[in-house]
Protein backbone atom coordinates (compact mmCIF):
# COMPACT_ATOMS: atom_id res chain seq x y z
CA UNK A 1 0.00 0.00 0.00
CA UNK A 2 1.33 3.44 -1.32
CA UNK A 3 1.08 6.79 1.04
CA UNK A 4 -2.42 8.33 0.00
CA UNK A 5 -0.14 11.20 -1.62
CA UNK A 6 1.76 8.61 -4.04
CA UNK A 7 -1.35 8.09 -6.73
CA UNK A 8 -1.82 8.77 -10.13
CA UNK A 9 -2.45 12.35 -10.97
CA UNK A 10 -0.73 14.00 -7.86
CA UNK A 11 2.40 15.76 -8.27
CA UNK A 12 5.88 15.36 -6.77
CA UNK A 13 8.85 18.19 -5.86
CA UNK A 14 12.01 16.32 -5.73
CA UNK A 15 15.59 18.02 -4.88
CA UNK A 16 18.43 16.82 -6.06
CA UNK A 17 16.50 15.30 -8.86
CA UNK A 18 18.88 15.05 -12.00
CA UNK A 19 20.35 11.75 -10.39
CA UNK A 20 20.85 8.99 -7.84
CA UNK A 21 17.83 8.76 -5.31
CA UNK A 22 16.26 11.35 -6.10
CA UNK A 23 15.95 10.61 -10.06
CA UNK A 24 15.57 7.21 -8.86
CA UNK A 25 12.43 8.25 -7.16
CA UNK A 26 11.17 10.95 -10.45
CA UNK A 27 10.78 7.94 -12.28
CA UNK A 28 9.16 5.63 -9.78
CA UNK A 29 6.65 8.52 -9.34
CA UNK A 30 6.27 8.95 -13.29
CA UNK A 31 5.36 5.44 -12.96
CA UNK A 32 2.82 5.16 -10.83
CA UNK A 33 1.43 8.25 -12.79
CA UNK A 34 2.38 11.12 -10.98
CA UNK A 35 3.43 14.21 -12.63
CA UNK A 36 7.00 15.31 -10.93
CA UNK A 37 9.10 18.48 -11.00
CA UNK A 38 13.01 17.93 -10.26
CA UNK A 39 15.12 20.59 -9.06
CA UNK A 40 19.01 20.40 -9.38
CA UNK A 41 21.64 22.59 -9.49
CA UNK A 42 23.11 20.58 -12.72
CA UNK A 43 21.84 22.30 -15.42
CA UNK A 44 23.37 19.31 -18.05
CA UNK A 45 22.29 16.67 -15.82
CA UNK A 46 18.90 18.26 -15.42
CA UNK A 47 18.19 18.35 -19.13
CA UNK A 48 19.17 14.56 -19.71
CA UNK A 49 16.99 13.89 -16.43
CA UNK A 50 13.82 15.53 -17.77
CA UNK A 51 14.07 14.20 -21.33
CA UNK A 52 14.64 10.47 -19.82
CA UNK A 53 11.28 11.17 -17.49
CA UNK A 54 9.00 12.20 -20.36
CA UNK A 55 6.26 14.66 -20.87
CA UNK A 56 4.71 14.24 -17.56
CA UNK A 57 7.94 16.21 -15.98
CA UNK A 58 9.08 19.44 -15.41
CA UNK A 59 13.13 20.64 -14.55
CA UNK A 60 13.81 23.46 -12.65
CA UNK A 61 17.57 24.39 -12.06
CA UNK A 62 17.76 25.36 -8.49
CA UNK A 63 20.49 25.98 -5.30
CA UNK A 64 18.63 24.83 -2.24
CA UNK A 65 20.73 27.16 -0.66
CA UNK A 66 19.31 30.10 -2.01
CA UNK A 67 15.80 30.69 -0.61
CA UNK A 68 14.59 33.13 -3.16
CA UNK A 69 15.52 29.87 -5.84
CA UNK A 70 13.20 27.23 -3.76
CA UNK A 71 10.70 29.77 -3.29
CA UNK A 72 10.27 30.06 -6.95
CA UNK A 73 10.75 26.14 -7.20
CA UNK A 74 7.33 26.12 -5.83
CA UNK A 75 5.84 28.67 -7.51
CA UNK A 76 6.87 27.05 -10.62
CA UNK A 77 5.44 23.47 -9.70
CA UNK A 78 2.52 24.95 -8.63
CA UNK A 79 2.28 27.16 -12.02
CA UNK A 80 2.46 23.85 -13.70
CA UNK A 81 0.55 21.38 -12.02
CA UNK A 82 -2.16 23.03 -9.25
CA UNK A 83 -0.77 21.43 -6.34
CA UNK A 84 2.17 19.30 -4.59
CA UNK A 85 1.73 16.15 -3.45
CA UNK A 86 5.56 14.89 -2.22
CA UNK A 87 7.66 17.33 -1.54
CA UNK A 88 11.76 15.27 -1.55
CA UNK A 89 14.02 17.53 -0.06
CA UNK A 90 16.76 15.37 -1.32
CA UNK A 91 19.44 17.78 -2.65
CA UNK A 92 22.95 16.78 -0.78
CA UNK A 93 26.54 17.68 -0.88
CA UNK A 94 29.49 15.99 0.96
CA UNK A 95 33.34 16.87 1.42
CA UNK A 96 32.72 20.08 4.37
CA UNK A 97 35.41 19.45 6.50
CA UNK A 98 36.64 18.80 10.54
CA UNK A 99 35.89 20.86 14.01
CA UNK A 100 38.25 23.15 12.63
CA UNK A 101 39.49 22.92 8.90
CA UNK A 102 37.62 23.09 5.83
CA UNK A 103 35.80 26.17 6.34
CA UNK A 104 34.73 27.07 3.16
CA UNK A 105 33.68 23.12 2.79
CA UNK A 106 31.02 23.73 6.20
CA UNK A 107 29.84 26.21 4.75
CA UNK A 108 28.49 24.77 1.20
CA UNK A 109 27.58 21.83 3.15
CA UNK A 110 25.37 23.02 5.50
CA UNK A 111 23.97 25.81 2.87
CA UNK A 112 23.03 22.97 0.63
CA UNK A 113 22.46 19.75 3.28
CA UNK A 114 20.81 21.80 6.28
CA UNK A 115 19.63 25.05 4.80
CA UNK A 116 18.00 23.61 1.33
CA UNK A 117 16.25 21.46 3.30
CA UNK A 118 15.01 24.72 6.06
CA UNK A 119 14.32 26.53 2.73
CA UNK A 120 11.92 24.00 1.04
CA UNK A 121 9.70 23.13 4.44
CA UNK A 122 9.36 27.16 4.81
CA UNK A 123 8.59 27.33 1.10
CA UNK A 124 6.10 24.23 0.70
CA UNK A 125 4.98 23.31 4.26
CA UNK A 126 2.30 25.43 4.76
CA UNK A 127 0.94 25.50 1.47
CA UNK A 128 0.71 21.97 1.58
CA UNK A 129 -1.29 22.21 4.49
CA UNK A 130 -3.79 24.69 3.08
CA UNK A 131 -4.15 22.14 0.49
CA UNK A 132 -6.25 20.38 3.01
CA UNK A 133 -5.44 16.75 0.73
CA UNK A 134 -2.67 13.70 1.58
CA UNK A 135 0.39 15.07 1.43
CA UNK A 136 4.07 13.76 2.59
CA UNK A 137 7.25 15.68 3.13
CA UNK A 138 10.24 13.49 2.90
CA UNK A 139 13.98 14.77 4.02
CA UNK A 140 16.48 12.80 3.19
CA UNK A 141 18.98 12.26 5.89
CA UNK A 142 22.28 10.17 7.10
CA UNK A 143 23.18 7.72 9.34
CA UNK A 144 26.40 9.84 9.73
CA UNK A 145 23.32 12.45 11.11
CA UNK A 146 22.58 9.83 14.12
CA UNK A 147 25.66 8.14 15.11
CA UNK A 148 28.57 10.88 13.94
CA UNK A 149 31.25 9.07 12.84
CA UNK A 150 34.81 10.71 12.55
CA UNK A 151 35.74 12.29 9.42
CA UNK A 152 33.81 14.45 8.04
CA UNK A 153 31.87 16.89 10.58
CA UNK A 154 30.26 19.22 8.77
CA UNK A 155 28.32 16.26 7.09
CA UNK A 156 27.23 15.05 10.37
CA UNK A 157 26.52 18.40 11.53
CA UNK A 158 24.25 19.45 8.50
CA UNK A 159 22.45 15.78 8.68
CA UNK A 160 21.97 15.50 12.51
CA UNK A 161 20.32 18.80 12.06
CA UNK A 162 17.74 17.40 9.12
CA UNK A 163 16.77 14.84 12.05
CA UNK A 164 15.99 17.00 14.41
CA UNK A 165 14.16 19.73 11.98
CA UNK A 166 12.27 16.69 10.79
CA UNK A 167 11.19 15.25 14.04
CA UNK A 168 9.64 18.63 14.54
CA UNK A 169 8.14 19.20 11.43
CA UNK A 170 6.41 15.57 12.48
CA UNK A 171 5.41 17.00 15.85
CA UNK A 172 4.15 20.52 14.26
CA UNK A 173 2.38 19.07 11.77
CA UNK A 174 0.48 16.40 13.75
CA UNK A 175 -0.61 19.01 16.04
CA UNK A 176 -2.72 20.81 13.11
CA UNK A 177 -6.05 20.28 13.57
CA UNK A 178 -7.60 17.87 10.28
CA UNK A 179 -3.94 18.41 8.89
CA UNK A 180 -3.49 15.84 5.97
CA UNK A 181 0.19 16.32 6.10
CA UNK A 182 2.95 13.84 7.06
CA UNK A 183 6.76 14.20 7.23
CA UNK A 184 9.24 11.65 7.06
CA UNK A 185 12.77 10.92 7.51
CA UNK A 186 14.43 9.01 4.88
CA UNK A 187 18.33 7.82 6.09
CA UNK A 188 19.90 5.77 3.23
CA UNK A 189 22.37 2.82 3.81
CA UNK A 190 25.26 2.73 1.64
CA UNK A 191 24.18 3.40 -1.88
CA UNK A 192 25.67 3.45 -5.16
CA UNK A 193 24.72 7.10 -6.69
CA UNK A 194 26.72 9.83 -8.72
CA UNK A 195 28.78 10.61 -5.65
CA UNK A 196 30.01 7.27 -4.88
CA UNK A 197 30.41 6.78 -8.64
CA UNK A 198 33.27 9.32 -8.69
CA UNK A 199 35.74 7.27 -6.59
CA UNK A 200 33.83 3.88 -7.74
CA UNK A 201 33.30 2.96 -11.19
CA UNK A 202 31.64 -0.03 -10.53
CA UNK A 203 29.00 -0.48 -7.64
CA UNK A 204 30.17 -2.13 -4.40
CA UNK A 205 28.42 -5.54 -3.60
CA UNK A 206 27.69 -3.92 0.04
CA UNK A 207 25.63 -0.81 -2.02
CA UNK A 208 22.15 -0.66 -2.67
CA UNK A 209 21.19 0.65 -5.91
CA UNK A 210 19.16 3.74 -5.85
CA UNK A 211 15.89 1.94 -6.78
CA UNK A 212 16.19 -0.32 -3.76
CA UNK A 213 16.06 2.52 -1.14
CA UNK A 214 13.05 4.39 -3.17
CA UNK A 215 11.72 0.95 -3.10
CA UNK A 216 12.08 0.77 1.10
CA UNK A 217 10.80 4.46 1.12
CA UNK A 218 7.39 3.69 -0.38
CA UNK A 219 6.90 0.85 1.51
CA UNK A 220 7.67 2.19 4.71
CA UNK A 221 6.15 5.64 3.70
CA UNK A 222 2.82 3.32 3.03
CA UNK A 223 2.99 1.57 6.78
CA UNK A 224 2.98 5.41 8.14
CA UNK A 225 6.69 4.99 9.24
CA UNK A 226 8.78 8.43 10.37
CA UNK A 227 12.40 6.88 10.48
CA UNK A 228 13.19 5.33 7.64
CA UNK A 229 16.66 3.55 8.03
CA UNK A 230 17.84 1.78 5.13
CA UNK A 231 20.07 -1.12 5.23
CA UNK A 232 22.36 -2.10 2.57
CA UNK A 233 23.64 -5.48 1.35
CA UNK A 234 26.70 -5.23 4.48
CA UNK A 235 24.82 -3.41 6.85
CA UNK A 236 21.71 -4.77 8.34
CA UNK A 237 18.59 -3.43 10.83
CA UNK A 238 19.97 -5.24 13.33
CA UNK A 239 23.64 -3.70 13.32
CA UNK A 240 21.77 -0.14 12.47
CA UNK A 241 19.72 -0.22 16.05
CA UNK A 242 22.87 -1.68 17.71
CA UNK A 243 24.83 1.18 16.61
CA UNK A 244 22.36 3.95 17.37
CA UNK A 245 22.17 2.19 20.63
CA UNK A 246 25.27 2.24 21.27
CA UNK A 247 25.70 5.77 20.67
CA UNK A 248 23.07 6.80 22.83
CA UNK A 249 24.69 5.03 25.68
CA UNK A 250 27.61 7.13 25.44
CA UNK A 251 25.53 9.65 27.02
CA UNK A 252 23.40 7.69 29.69
CA UNK A 253 26.18 5.60 30.65
CA UNK A 254 28.95 8.70 30.47
CA UNK A 255 31.27 6.95 28.25
CA UNK A 256 33.95 8.93 26.44
CA UNK A 257 32.45 11.06 22.66
CA UNK A 258 32.12 8.48 19.88
CA UNK A 259 33.13 5.94 22.29
CA UNK A 260 32.80 3.33 19.54
CA UNK A 261 36.23 4.82 17.94
CA UNK A 262 37.84 5.05 21.14
CA UNK A 263 41.14 1.97 21.62
CA UNK A 264 39.92 1.55 25.13
CA UNK A 265 36.43 1.08 24.27
CA UNK A 266 37.31 -1.51 21.01
CA UNK A 267 36.50 -5.30 22.88
CA UNK A 268 33.49 -3.51 24.62
CA UNK A 269 32.22 -2.52 21.39
CA UNK A 270 32.63 -5.85 19.60
CA UNK A 271 31.53 -7.96 22.37
CA UNK A 272 28.10 -5.88 22.17
CA UNK A 273 27.25 -6.06 18.81
CA UNK A 274 28.15 -9.76 18.68
CA UNK A 275 25.99 -10.13 20.97
CA UNK A 276 23.29 -7.51 19.77
CA UNK A 277 23.40 -9.50 16.07
CA UNK A 278 24.08 -13.13 16.55
CA UNK A 279 20.23 -14.19 16.61
CA UNK A 280 19.50 -11.40 13.65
Amino acid sequence: MNHPAVAPGRVAVITGGASGIGLAAAKRFVEIGMRVCIADLDAAALADAQSALGRNAIAVQTNVAEFAQVERLRDRAIDAFGEVGVLMNNAGSGGGGGPWSGYDGWQRVLGVNLWGVVHGVHAFAQRMVDQGTPCAIVNTGSKQGITNPPGDTAYNVSKAGVKTLTEALAHQLRTIEHCRVTAHLLVPGFTYTGLTKRSMPEKPPAAWYPEQVVDELLNRMGRGDFYIICPDNDVTTAMDNARVQWSADDIIKNRPALSRWHPDFAAEFARYMQAKTKDA
